[in-house]
């Protein structure tokens, strides 16, 4: 992949190569994310933030990569605060906000609605996620966190790891963007638990098995989990569902909490969700007595986030090279509980 200047759209642009070098860049932004140091070596350059669809943790972390880098943040949520509202296409618009962004993120609704705009954007765009499709960053930094899992436990990383992925796999593009990163590398195990009508879609169950992987499908957790190093769990995507009924035939099919753990898992089995969990009786997919276990690696994962989003806008914009000779240490009080 060529970096400079490039949309990142799919994880369908990324070889092996690639993912191993937006790692090493993530790596060395820690001091910065961390805010042991300071860098403006995107002072200057404006982030088009364009989220037409409900966004915490990627909007913000986003919006965070990018300041940290010293560049500034204009955000734009939900449609009815854009010419959207007014019948403009999204074409029209991209032509138009590209004027005043040197590199956009856009969440958007629809499948593939984040390609349409890029065509016509004049600068680089990343899909922050576009409906059931796909959500390149996230996949991203999940599997930096499992790298970084992995490697905390003594083991050599991505490779010939076992992991499950409990839930929505039907409409989780989380799900579908990561089984497509895991595809690029070699002896994975994948367990996929769910209910059989939201199971993992068959195209994306075989390019895993064209890459020499193992797949099991699955509708019972508890069985499922006893061998996994990753328990990889997603919340019901009710947002894509037909009605609020239909969600709550699935709500709370899968739950996982200490007692379960202890039972099925391996004593160092990593947790992880794309969050938000959904902790509502009716659902509480991650029980709140797994907080203290020193496996769940669910805010260690968001905080993965700013690291990847860093890295892309470095590469990107072409300033990884640049990063330390516009740095200096902070001047205010950074200790934190990491």
């Amino acid at each position: 992949m060529k970096f400079p200047g490039s949309h990142v759209l799919s994880i369908g642009q990324f070889e092996r190569g690639d993912i191993e070098k937006v790692f090493a860049v993530a790596d060395r932004m820690e001091p910065y994310a961390h805010r042991r140091r300071i860098t403006r070596v995107l002072e200057g350059a404006i982030l088009g933030s364009m989220f037409f669809e409900a966004s915490t943790r990627t909007r913000v972390s986003f919006g965070c990569a990018f300041n940290l880098l010293g560049g500034e943040v204009r955000e734009t949520t939900g449609f009815e605060a854009t010419s959207l509202q007014k019948g403009e296409s999204l074409q029209d618009t991209a032509r138009v906000l590209s004027g005043y962004s040197d590199v956009i993120v856009m969440r958007h609704p629809q499948a593939g609605s984040v390609a349409e705009f890029a065509a016509m954007s004049r600068v680089p765009v990343i899909n922050g996620g576009d409906g059931a499709n796909e959500h390149p960053s996230q996949a991203l930094l999940d599997l930096y966190t499992i790298k970084k899992e992995m490697e905390h436990q003594g083991n050599a990383g991505i490779d010939n790891i076992h992991i499950a992925m409990i839930g929505d796999l039907k409409f989780g593009r989380t799900v579908h963007s990561l089984s497509k990163l895991l595809s690029l590398f070699n002896n994975i195990t994948v367990t996929l638990i769910s209910p059989d009508e939201l199971r993992m879609p068959a195209e994306i169950v075989e390019q895993l098995r064209a890459a020499g992987h193992r797949v099991v499908e699955s509708d019972n957790m508890e069985q499922s989990l006893s061998h996994v190093d990753i328990a990889y769990a997603t919340r019901i995507q009710a947002e894509r569902f037909a009605s609020a009924e239909e969600a709550m035939l699935y709500r709370g099919r899968y739950r996982l909490n200490q007692a379960v753990y202890t039972q099925y898992c391996k004593p160092n089995t990593v947790i992880m969700h794309p969050l938000p969990r959904d902790s509502r009786a009716e659902a509480n997919e991650l029980d709140i007595d797994l907080d203290a276990n020193p496996n769940l690696a669910i805010f260690r994962q968001a905080d993965n986030g700013v690291l990847v989003r860093m890295a892309l806008f470095a590469l990107i914009l072409d300033v990884a090279d640049q990063v330390d000779t516009h740095a200096r240490d902070v001047n205010w009080y950074t200790e934190r509980r990491f």
